[in-house]
């Protein structure tokens, strides 16, 4: 009986959680431009002198439409205008996919980050890139010159703050699943593993330093390259235990703070007791309802929607050295963004996952009229 009533109740949650999203698709739309084939970051983005849709936020978008069983029905010229917005910013002869803005360029995240959205949407979209991709062009960073320069530079790599420290090692994953033969690949992929290893805090299962929420994040991100070798990650009850006490005893300040230890979770794979997830859940849905915006959107942020997404992973009165200069791509408003919407859409996927139900069909009028 106590088994029901927790799954009625999440039944309950999940539905309370599908309201949110009444306004959401009608947002989306209308950051599409149709002149470019992309998707603005945030409404504020269109009065920017000249800011105009960037990488991340159309792959975003496309994720979205992906997720909501959309992509069919786009329409053949939308799709067409997309493989040209990501072909467009391919560069020959460095194979790199780069924004407008040139401080992209100076962000080793973002232009790792780039690589994998253009490629992974020009795949979806039926198109691909018009030039050979860095590795293969012999434009690969130079830690990837050998497996010693790599191990050098992931030491390298201060763990000071987990969040943005665990994005610097993960997104290296970029590189090194472009390495040939599958043999030398490997073994980039087990020297990176065993740095990993050493690294990992036994009794919390997370990596570096920071508070849960960023610990968790730091994970989140390590586990993108586990993911890509298909790898487990190691030590997950014990990142339970450390998900748990976050969501007691933290505020969620930020949608990726709501957004990580869920997907974490997904990844994990672990046999959640009902009355725990129920309370995961229920966290979850009221977390969201904060950053819930008037648009129809969702904000990253519970003051604002951030300017510079790429720097908004140290908080105030925290500290990473060497960040890269700020990539404003919005006016810092109250209102939804890009990247808080991508992770809201998969934060209800991966919830319904967990508690073994399907997802309705939300409500999608409006997203492909221009």
């Amino acid at each position: 009986m106590q088994t029901q009533t927790g799954n009625n109740d999440i039944r309950h949650l999940l539905a309370e959680m599908d309201s949110l999203f009444e306004g959401f698709f009608r947002w989306l739309g209308g950051q599409y431009d149709s002149a470019s084939g992309g998707f603005y970051y945030a409404r504020s983005s269109r009065s920017m002198t000249g800011i105009g849709p960037d990488i991340e936020s159309t792959a975003q978008a496309l994720n979205i439409l992906e997720r909501c069983g959309m992509l069919s029905e786009m329409p053949k010229a939308m799709k067409q205008r997309m493989i040209r917005f990501f072909q467009s910013k391919q560069e020959a002869p460095s194979g790199y996919f780069y924004d407008d803005n040139p401080l992209m360029r100076e962000d080793e995240v973002m232009v790792a980050r780039a690589i994998g959205y253009s490629v992974n949407a020009l795949r979806k979209l039926g198109g691909q890139p018009l030039h050979a991709l860095p590795y293969e062009a012999q434009q690969a960073p130079a830690y990837m010159s050998s497996r010693e320069a790599y191990t050098r530079w992931l030491a390298s790599v201060q763990l000071s703050n987990s969040w943005r420290g665990c994005d610097r090692l993960s997104t290296s994953s970029v590189y090194v699943e472009q390495v040939e033969p599958a043999s030398r690949r490997a073994a980039y992929a087990k020297t990176a593993f065993d740095f990993f290893a050493e690294q990992q805090d036994p009794q919390s299962g997370l990596w570096g330093e920071g508070s849960y929420y960023v610990r968790i994040s730091g994970t989140f991100k390590l586990h993108i390259f586990y993911d890509r070798f298909d790898v487990p990650l190691p030590r997950e009850e014990q990142i339970y235990q450390s998900i748990l006490n976050a969501l007691r005893n933290e505020e969620a300040a930020d949608m990726c703070y709501i957004r990580n230890p869920i997907h974490l979770l997904s990844y994990m794979k672990l046999d959640i007791p009902v009355e725990e997830l129920r309370e995961i859940i229920q966290n979850t849905v009221q977390n969201m309802k904060r950053l819930l915006r008037a648009d129809g959107g969702f904000s990253r942020e519970l003051a604002h929607s951030p300017t510079a997404p790429n720097v908004a992973q140290i908080k105030g009165g925290e500290y990473y050295p060497n960040m890269p200069k700020a990539v404003h791509i919005g006016r810092g408003e109250v209102e939804g963004d890009m990247n808080a919407g991508t992770q809201a859409l998969l934060i209800r996927s991966v919830c319904y996952q967990l508690a073994g139900m399907e997802a309705p069909k939300l409500s999608t009028m409006n997203v492909y009229q221009e």
